[in-house]
């Protein structure tokens, strides 16, 4: 495992330690839930970018699709 130094606020702290009584959890348990929730919905914004990218780059309408295609 590795080993992080992380500072937080002073607030935070404050609030963590409330939730941690109210909720009876440890911190590092309502820390690693946090986490978790943060890294899932950075991963939906990516997937959801890169699909705007990938619509981006073919979404053509039929004349720009066409343009300077000769049919004969």
């Amino acid at each position: 495992m590795n080993t992080l130094e992380i500072s937080l606020k002073e607030s935070t702290v404050e609030a963590l330690l409330t939730f941690s009584e109210i909720l009876k959890k440890d911190v590092n348990t309502i820390l690693e839930e946090a986490l978790e929730a943060y890294f899932e919905a950075q991963q939906q914004k990516l997937m959801e970018k890169n699909r705007e990218d990938e619509n981006a780059m073919t979404n053509l309408d039929f004349n720009e699709f066409w343009d300077g295609v000769d049919i004969d």
